[in-house]
């Protein structure tokens, strides 16, 4: 990729790292409700999938969907006030943390159902084959759905009817508070690709070129007519599954090494490398950080939902 696009790339990662470490603070605070996931540290993962996307694609996401969202472009604004439970937000407060949704932007749901998400995708990429539509679903998942008998039933369908779907696994390594190693007895969950005969492909989560670049091909692949492609990103959550996490089961020995390897700063890197100035680095940083704060602001000033909002939007 070209120094011009990956400087909006990097802002944007810059942009959900704000945003999530604001989360615990905010539950203390009693601005949040409920329970709430973060992502910090798989920027790269949302970033450079939603970079290799068109806006006529779709994604559908997990319970840590944050940076999924606003990868895919749904305003910083709205995800802020739909955390808060404002009426402003995006679901007029009543999706919170974990069902954030925006159709018109291609948001079909985050989902706090483990694995919920990629039946959802196996539908949304048969209306596009049917109408004939130029469009693939990203699917959002973590090393736990893995597990779900959803992976199975959604991957095999996709593949006997080559749907156009991405089915991207974020392997941060750990299931709420279980190590993969201790759930699979494969190294590499994208092998399993090749019991449903599509492709199965392994990435560094880390390194956003990478990500897109291998996101990039799926989606060209897709959209041949050639069926789905599932994507493993190796990644690390710096934080617990969700804030009361006391993360006991890991050392903070490994969350340091894991540290190093931080997407954004390696993008950083590489753009000082390219020949971007520190100060055009510093002028980003503080514009994302302005952004959230900006944000927050706006959430905190918006009302709450009316009580007859309860009865509108209630379809089941």
């Amino acid at each position: 990729m070209g120094t011009e696009e990956l400087l909006p790339l990097y802002k944007k990662m810059l942009e959900i790292r704000n945003l999530e470490l604001l989360i615990k603070p905010l539950i203390r605070e009693g601005l949040m409700r409920g329970f709430s996931h973060q992502s910090v540290g798989q920027e790269g993962v949302a970033v450079g999938v939603c970079s290799a996307l068109s806006d006529r694609d779709y994604i559908t996401s997990n319970h840590r969907g944050h940076g999924h969202v606003l990868a895919k472009g749904l305003e910083l604004k709205l995800v802020m006030a739909e955390l808060l439970g404002r009426a402003t937000g995006c679901c007029g407060g009543k999706g919170g943390s974990m069902h954030i949704a925006d159709p018109s932007l291609g948001i079909l749901g985050a989902n706090g159902i483990v694995g919920a998400g990629m039946p959802i995708a196996v539908g949304a990429a048969l209306a596009i084959k049917k109408q004939g539509m130029d469009s693939v679903v990203a699917c959002f998942f973590g090393d736990g759905a893995a597990n779900e008998g959803s992976f199975h039933e959604s991957l095999n369908l996709a593949a006997i009817w080559k749907l156009p779907v991405l089915f991207v696994c974020e392997n941060n390594l750990y299931g709420m508070s279980g190590p993969v190693k201790k759930m699979l007895l494969i190294e590499d969950i994208a092998i399993r690709a090749k019991g449903y005969g599509m492709p199965g492909i392994i990435g560094d989560g880390n390194d956003i070129e990478e990500v897109h670049k291998l996101t990039a091909e799926a989606v060209a692949r897709a959209k041949s007519g050639q069926g789905p492609t599932l994507l493993e990103f190796k990644t690390y959550r710096w934080f617990g599954h969700s804030v009361n996490d006391a993360e006991a089961y890991r050392t903070r020995e490994e969350v340091e090494e894991w540290k190093k390897l931080c997407p954004i700063h390696r993008l950083r890197d590489k753009l000082l490398t390219r020949g971007v100035t520190q100060e055009t680095i510093e002028r980003i940083d503080s514009e994302a950080k302005a952004a959230v704060e900006e944000a927050l602001e706006y959430a905190k000033n918006s009302p709450n939902p009316e009580p007859e909002a309860a009865f509108r939007d209630v379809y089941a």
